[in-house]
């Protein structure tokens, strides 16, 4: 691992950083260049996924770096995520297998179930009815973590875990796991600052990763009347208390709640300056502060799941 970036403990005893370099939205022709930036900057841990099309490109970029010797593979801890078409547990093993093709590893250090939707298996990974809902597998996620524990098995994944899930959907796969999730990756900021989902993730040693942490301002469903975290007063008050940039508070703040954190930029002056959040501290009162920005407020709503069985989300 690098030096410079802590690590949290998973439940299996594997070493988790902290902070890594998220790659969702990342276009297949600027990752490549992120990937480098983030490793010479410093970044050992990436955020991949499958339905993000670029894994290959992510793969390249860290092959290119091993033979530079810039890196060791072991320094690195690469997460994937399985897409929901795959959710049949018969359909889970192969799927990481193209995953680390696309990637050119032979194993990865976490992987996750990215949504606990099944979608209609087949290529299209967007399998839509002709109002543009989503049409569902006949799986259930139960299932599916049976086939993420055949990875383990296999050895192809140090470690699993899931994405997007609530508190009842982490008590149904923990009632069949033989293997235990070590972590659930959501989307956590200020605005929706998850308290009562990491206390419970807490109680049964399951960690939490924050995706989207600076409210993901380029997600494609952003509209001119969404808040703008980046933009919110008291962050922007906070990085001038600090002469800090409003991104590297937002990083620190779940830093300092023991969070990992996974910043998206493919800006190389970017992923310099998000890595630049391990030289200073926020106050108890800032912390404060920023938990009391929360409102519920959710930046990745992924509404077109919205009629499934299994939509993690509260339907206002």
């Amino acid at each position: 691992m690098s030096e410079k970036v802590p690590s949290i403990k998973f439940n299996n005893g594997y070493e988790y950083p902290i902070l890594g370099l998220g790659t969702w939205n990342s276009k297949p022709g600027e990752v490549v260049a992120a990937v480098k930036a983030a490793i010479d900057a410093g970044y050992r841990h990436f955020d991949c996924a499958f339905v993000y099309e670029n894994e290959e490109q992510v793969g390249e970029a860290i092959s290119e770096k091993i033979k530079e010797g810039a890196v060791k593979r072991s320094d690195l801890f690469i997460t994937s995520k399985l897409w929901c078409t795959a959710h049949k547990k018969e359909l889970v093993v192969d799927a990481l297998k193209k995953t680390l093709s696309n990637l050119k590893l032979t194993y990865l250090d976490l992987y996750l179930i990215h949504w606990p939707m099944g979608f209609k298996e087949g290529d299209n990974l967007f399998p839509v009815d002709k109002n543009g809902k989503i049409l569902p597998s006949d799986s259930y996620f139960t299932e599916t973590w049976k086939g993420m524990e055949e990875c383990v098995k296999e050895g192809l994944a140090r470690s699993i875990g899931i994405s997007n899930f609530n508190i009842k959907q982490i008590e149904d796969v923990l009632s069949v796991a033989e293997i235990k999730p070590v972590n659930n990756q959501v989307e956590c900021h200020p605005y929706l600052n998850q308290q009562k989902l990491i206390d419970f993730c807490k109680e049964k040693d399951i960690s939490i990763t924050a995706y989207s942490p600076l409210g993901s301002p380029d997600r494609p469903s952003a509209t001119p009347n969404d808040p703008v975290l980046l933009e919110d007063p008291t962050v922007k008050d906070l990085a001038k208390k600090y002469e800090k940039t409003p991104a590297q508070i937002l990083i620190r703040y779940q830093i300092q709640r023991g969070i990992p954190v996974i910043p998206k930029s493919v800006t190389k002056s970017r992923i310099e300056s998000n890595f630049k959040v391990f030289d200073f501290t926020i106050s108890d009162d800032d912390m404060a502060k920023l938990n009391s920005l929360d409102r519920n407020c959710r930046m990745v709503n992924f509404d077109m799941c919205d009629q499934h069985k299994d939509y993690p989300f509260t339907k206002n």
